[in-house]
C-alpha cells in the first residue's frame, strides 16, 4: 500500500482538494486498494474545520466527490507512517521539514516538482482563484501518479 499525505497551511483548501482529487483519480483507475490517502496542515489555525466552501464548490462543479475530512495538523508520526508527504508551496515544505525533524528518508516533496515545475500551488484562501488551484493540482497529481507508475 502506498501512503500519501497532502499538506498545506490550513488543511481546508489545497490539501483537501488534492486529497479528494487523488482519491477520485485512483478510484477511476480501480486502484483505490493500492493507496491510503490523507491530508494535513502545518498550522493549528483551522483544526477541526471542514473543507473550505470554495474547495467544495469547485470539486462539485467538476463532479469529484469531497472526501469527509476535518482539518488536522501534521505530526512527526505522519513522517514515519506515510511514504510520500506532499506540500503545496515552499513555506509548507519548510514547515513540514521542521515538524518532521528533517527529511532523512527523503519523503517530502513539493507537488509541482513531479510536473517538472518549481513554482508553488497558489493558496486560494488568498487568491480566491479555486480554478487555478484546481488546474495546478490536476497537473501535479497526474504527474505524481505517472511518476509512481514508472517506479513500479
Amino acid at each position: 500500500m502506498i501512503k500519501v499525505l497532502f499538506v498545506c497551511h490550513g488543511n481546508i483548501c489545497r490539501s483537501t482538494m488534492a486529497e479528494s482529487m487523488f482519491t477520485d483519480m485512483v478510484k477511476k483507475r480501480h486502484r483505490e486498494g493500492d493507496f491510503l490517502i490523507d491530508s494535513a496542515a502545518t498550522s493549528y489555525e483551522e483544526i477541526g474545520n471542514p473543507p473550505h466552501y470554495g474547495t467544495v464548490s469547485k470539486l462539485r462543479s467538476v463532479g469529484i466527490p469531497v472526501v469527509p475530512h476535518r482539518a488536522r495538523r501534521m505530526t512527526p508520526r505522519d513522517y514515519e507512517e506515510f511514504d510520500y508527504l506532499i506540500g503545496m508551496d515552499s513555506a509548507n515544505m519548510h514547515n513540514m521539514e521542521r515538524i518532521a525533524g528533517g527529511d532523512p528518508q527523503h519523503k517530502l516533496y513539493k507537488l509541482l516538482t513531479f510536473a517538472g515545475k518549481s513554482r508553488d500551488v497558489a493558496d486560494p484562501w488568498y487568491t480566491d482563484d479555486f480554478d487555478a488551484t484546481y488546474r495546478d493540482l490536476s497537473e501535479g497529481l497526474e504527474a505524481f501518479l505517472l511518476w509512481l507508475d514508472r517506479r513500479d
